[in-house]
């Protein structure tokens, strides 16, 4: 940051006398008091006054009871609602600056402003990094410009916060799929349907679908 311009003193301008001189002596043994206190200003990492991201709400039981609700769902209406109410707590963020953050960033992604997208998620990311929502969402942008690789590392990150966050699990077999890693993404879906059977990338195991098992030879 530029230093804001202070005002030339006297001394400054006409050079100094003999009782500058003195006072200067004075003065630079009062600096080397300073000194110490100066490095121990510095040494005090930044972390200690910027602000930090609280602990993500624990919401861990809360989703493995919507999760056995989903797994005996009548219909995908009845799935479809549960789902919904998955997002409600996956998108709790920390607090009122991480929830700006995400919130922002999912605005300029329906709008197709991927790169502004990137930069609130990256901000997200970089406030909490304990946040899996935060990289999930990041990861569907990147998908969304085909960045498989990147959004896949995200994705990893997300699931290792969140294990049973049955969107980064089926993002991730998008994410495979679009790496043309099919082995992979086909179990990586088959771990999301296990969570949640009501999925729509189900379709991608149907039959003639994009992971659809491969016949035994005879």
């Amino acid at each position: 940051m530029p230093h804001r311009p202070g005002k030339h003193s006297a001394v400054g301008l006409r050079g100094p006398s003999v009782v500058d001189l003195s006072r200067g002596r004075a003065s630079l043994l009062g600096m080397k008091h300073m000194v110490p206190l100066l490095a121990l200003m510095i040494a005090v990492p930044q972390g200690a006054v910027a602000a930090e991201c609280p602990v993500s709400p624990d919401h861990i039981a809360d989703i493995d009871g919507l999760i056995a609700q989903a797994q005996n769902a009548q219909d995908e209406r009845e799935a479809s609602g549960i789902s919904g109410e998955m997002w409600r707590f996956w998108t709790d963020a920390p607090d009122a600056q991480a929830q700006s953050l995400l919130d922002r960033g999912m605005a300029r992604r329906e709008a197709w402003d991927l790169i502004g997208a990137l930069d609130e998620f990256n901000a997200l990311v970089e406030y909490c990094p304990d946040y899996a929502e935060g990289y999930n969402q990041r990861a569907f942008v990147n998908y969304l410009r085909q960045d498989y690789g990147a959004a896949l590392v995200d994705l990893d990150r997300a699931i290792a916060l969140s294990p049973n966050h049955v969107a980064a699990l089926s993002g991730r077999a998008l994410s495979l799929l679009g790496l043309r890693r099919l082995d992979e993404a086909r179990t990586a879906l088959k771990d999301a349907l296990a969570l949640n059977p009501w999925l729509s990338e189900r379709a991608l195991l149907a039959s003639g679908g994009p992971l659809d098992p491969p016949g035994e030879d005879i």
